[in-house]
């Protein structure tokens, strides 16, 4: 209960504090890609409840001939590529965790196809809200492996504190403060997860 009144309570004091922030990165979205302003999905939460995450927009949607939206590195220009590698995009999330959908720090929701490819253990990473940073993102981001992901978040779910979600929240800051993390190439993502078995 803590844990979600401090949440909610950040959440609602981070969106008055970058309003301007986030009004500008809109603003800059709109002119150079158009609408829609924000993405959302569809992700699996606590204890896998369906929610729509909110992110800002990062690449445009250019198709090719046959109305196929073209890969990633050739959709992603310039404005999505800093407001993805400075984690701006994640600033919408604000919004799942001011409506109880997110917390701060936890495993971060991944797609819902996954869901049916987990084994028991690693579908404990969703007895915890998901989170908009978590254990795992400090400790690797994308150049671990899903293994490792996975048990890092399975780690945070039998070890979370207050203290321990202060700690993700520091070193969270300080990756974005210094970039570190960061490919070169923002437009690569990780690999799909196919399963225990690849």
């Amino acid at each position: 209960m803590c844990k979600i009144v401090f949440d909610k309570t950040l959440a609602l004091l981070l969106l008055l504090l970058f309003a301007p922030v986030i009004i500008m990165i809109g603003l800059l979205i709109w002119i150079k890609m158009g609408r829609p302003i924000l993405f959302r999905q569809i992700r699996p939460g606590y204890h896998g409840e369906l929610f729509g995450i909110y992110k800002f927009r990062t690449m445009t949607n250019e198709k090719d001939s046959d109305g196929t939206l073209l890969p990633d590195d050739q959709r992603l220009i310039g404005i999505g590529r800093f407001i993805r590698s400075t984690s701006l995009d994640e600033l919408p999330q604000l919004l799942n965790v001011l409506k109880g959908e997110m917390s701060f720090v936890g495993p971060r929701p991944l797609l819902v196809e996954y869901l049916e490819l987990y084994n028991a253990e690693q579908l404990r990473r969703h007895d915890v809200l998901p989170g908009i940073t978590g254990w795992a993102q400090v400790n690797g981001r994308n150049a671990i492996t899903w293994g490792q992901k996975f048990a890092y978040d399975v780690w945070y779910v039998d070890h979370r504190s207050f203290w321990l979600d202060m700690k993700i929240l520091w070193m969270t800051f300080l990756k974005v403060v210094k970039r570190s993390d960061i490919s070169s190439d923002t437009s690569v993502t990780m690999e799909k997860f196919k399963g225990n078995a690849q």
